[in-house]
């Protein structure tokens, strides 16, 4: 085995980055304007013809975000919920020269970098502005609160507020030279997100109509839909034994926030071939009909080339097929839209009957809804067409998928009877339907309107960030997210362990050393049609995201008692790591396997990066907010407790790594993951994949 690239652990700055603002840092002196701030030299400010603003003086940096426990200290985030606090940080490492300066910070609303230019006067809405000094030594000793949850998240239908923050230096008053701004750009620097559980802004109607066999259709839309334009098109594909008037809790939701939501009832008897050909001639057949339905309310309302699919059950893979029929070019049932026109593939506790071939998103941006006690879709190891992650592992988009532990079958429509549960802890409708209310919108607006703020909610943990009326305190609700980048320019994958299949060596060809126990890499399906601990037999027990016909791969691995790592070398020409803003991974915990029963909850690890000269900076990732959740534990399927292994993803802001720390992100020469009792749990059993660098 290679040795492994390991040195002593630094708490110094980051030298690199102190060079390079050595020469920029200038504190210019001018007045300050009439908020309570005092002045530092003669008047003349911006009021008075000061010089014009120069953006490359700008330092425009994330200041944003929350304290946290251990180190990084501080994250750095875009969205907050209304009425909690919003702090402020400034590592005195990366930016020297603030160390000794006093000034003044302001929280403003936001403008963009063309409106700054126009208008560069500092108005505080929150209650200031404050007067900071900064000092040296942590970025511990440099957060602040600038808001105790007075900020305004009243978007109407949109998601957010946006704010920008000011470091004002010179206490001129203005957006001066050398000042530092956390927002100076198309995007704010913060936004506070109002309660998207609850309904939106504008009245709704429903409208139910017939265009023939299989073309029953109830739409929702907004009352005022004559004075908003074109809006974007939701389909709902009901299941098996559903009703297409079941899914009226979104259809109210989506249609409140400005959305056009029609359900359709859906073939879904005879398969999931006529289950895809109702869902393509329905979305086709409201399209074609505008000017008629309901008297025309719709012509000229709805946006042909925004199309979002959610399917249930058979529905779920059905709206799959549907898009694999016109990708493959298999259809032609689809007059009034194309492929491109479909933004959004969403299945809720899909079935997988037909297999890679012909259940397949392809580069649609995908999303999966999966209930842990789901006793239809069941997700046993003995059941690949019961198994919902498989649609998601094909996805080559985008993807994104919310696991609720507790939720049943039945609970993601409302039209009442059994739930369809197995299992501890169940959660019922109610709370399953509040919780998809609050991640609904958030999911369609990051992919047809590009939310910013939108984008927290789709991989922030929940026990640290979800929709404020969403379900906390309650032992029973556990959420587990995955959020996936597809394929893009930014993206840099260092291990998805699809090529270079041996354990010593990773997708971009760098070295892998490790002294983690039963490391094994392989495919990501249970072997032994039960979820029964047999690591011996079946090293990849509780794996389900791939079926017969898939190749997705990952590793497992133990640990137990001791501590123990996993390190992967980078290619020399791949180690400048500055054009990248997180490094992303998803992991999970091995289902009824002794470890994993022996710690039974979240197990944590520390993820490091080291460069060429040997210096090193540490992350334990329970510093975010939790763990890696244990398996929802729930029998059947063998002896023992626990379902299916839930992955979640863990993105971490690479600047992270330099707060109290120095290392040369030009120069990255190893991510090490390190476990055992002095990096984070003590013992567990783990899986590990899509260990990627991205720049969004």
């Amino acid at each position: 085995m290679m040795d492994r690239f390991r040195s002593h652990r630094h708490t110094m700055r980051y030298h690199h980055t102190i060079l390079a603002l050595l020469g920029v840092w200038a504190l210019a002196a001018e007045p300050a304007r009439a908020q309570g701030l005092p002045a530092t030299s003669a008047p003349g400010g911006a009021s008075a013809g000061s010089p014009a603003l120069h953006p490359n003086t700008l330092v425009t940096a994330e200041l944003a975000g929350n304290a946290l426990p251990g180190p990084p200290w501080f994250e750095h985030v875009r969205a907050f919920s209304a009425g909690a606090s919003v702090q402020i940080a400034v590592d005195p490492g990366r930016f020297p020269a603030v160390v000794g300066a006093t000034a003044g910070v302001y929280v403003v609303a936001s403008r963009t970098s063309g409106e700054w230019m126009q208008d560069r006067s500092l108005v505080d809405v929150a209650g200031g502005p404050r007067l900071v000094t900064f000092v040296g030594g942590s970025i511990r000793n440099n957060i602040r609160t600038v808001d105790k949850g007075t900020l305004s998240g009243a978007a109407s239908e949109g998601l957010g507020v946006g704010y920008d923050v000011v470091v004002d230096l010179d206490r001129s008053g203005d957006l001066s030279d050398h000042d530092m701004i956390d927002g100076f750009g198309s995007a704010a620097g913060l936004y506070v997100v109002h309660d998207l559980t609850q309904p939106g802004p504008h009245p709704v109607t429903s409208l139910t109509y017939s265009g023939g066999t299989w073309l029953g259709q109830i739409a929702y839309y907004p009352t005022d839909i004559a004075a908003l334009g074109r809006l974007p098109l939701v389909v709902i594909s009901h299941g098996n034994g559903h009703n297409y008037l079941w899914y009226g809790h979104i259809g109210e939701h989506l249609a409140s926030y400005g959305y056009v939501v029609m359900s359709h009832q859906n073939n879904t008897g005879p398969g999931i071939q006529t289950a895809s050909v109702t869902t393509l001639t329905n979305t086709d057949y409201i399209l074609t009909h505008l000017n008629v339905i309901g008297g025309g309310v719709l012509d000229g309302h709805v946006d042909s080339h925004q199309i979002v699919w959610i399917g249930h059950s058979r529905g779920g893979e059905g709206v799959t097929r549907a898009y694999d029929a016109i990708h493959d070019g298999e259809t032609t049932l689809n007059t009034a839209y194309g492929l491109e026109d479909i933004k959004l593939v969403s299945s809720i506790a899909p079935t997988d009957f037909l297999g890679a071939t012909k259940s397949n998103p392809h580069g649609v941006a995908y999303s999966l809804w999966t209930g842990g006690a789901d006793s239809d879709v069941n997700g046993c190891a003995d059941c690949d067409i019961c198994q919902t992650f498989h649609l998601f592992d094909r996805a080559e988009g985008t993807r994104h998928s919310i696991s609720l532990h507790g939720a049943g079958h039945g609970d993601f429509h409302d039209g009442g009877g059994s739930s369809w549960a197995e299992g501890p802890c169940k959660i019922g409708r109610s709370k399953t339907h509040t919780i998809m209310l609050g991640y609904l919108l958030p999911l369609l607006e990051h992919h047809l309107r590009h939310n910013v703020p939108a984008k927290d909610f789709l991989w922030r943990q929940y026990e640290r960030f979800h929709p404020i009326g969403a379900p906390v305190g309650d032992p029973c609700v556990v959420v587990d997210l995955m959020y996936e980048a597809g394929e893009t320019p930014g993206k840099l994958v260092l291990d998805d362990f699809q090529t270079n299949p041996a354990v010593d060596q990773s997708s971009v060809g760098g070295s892998v050393a490790f002294t983690v126990a039963n490391l094994v890499e392989g495919r990501l399906d249970d072997g032994n049609v039960t979820f029964t601990d047999a690591p011996a037999a079946d090293a990849m027990n509780g794996m389900t995201h791939a079926g017969p016909t898939d190749g997705g791969r990952g590793i497992v691995f133990d640990f137990d008692g001791a501590d123990a790592y996993l390190s992967f070398r980078v290619p020399l020409h791949l180690r400048d790591f500055t054009s990248y803003r997180f490094l992303s991974f998803r992991a999970a915990q091995a289902t009824r396997h002794a470890l994993t029963v022996a710690e039974l909850g979240d197990i944590t690890f520390t993820v490091t990066l080291r460069d060429s000269a040997g210096r090193a900076s540490s992350i334990e990732i329970g510093a975010y907010g939790g763990g890696i959740e244990e398996p929802y534990q729930r029998g059947q399927c063998g002896t023992g407790n626990g379902w299916a292994n839930e992955w979640e993803t863990v993105r971490i802001r690479l600047t992270d790594f330099l707060h109290d720390a120095i290392l040369d992100l030009e120069s990255i020469a190893a991510v090490d993951f390190e476990f055992g009792p002095s990096f984070g749990s003590v013992r567990g059993r783990l899986g590990l994949d899509e260990i990627e660098l991205l720049r969004d």
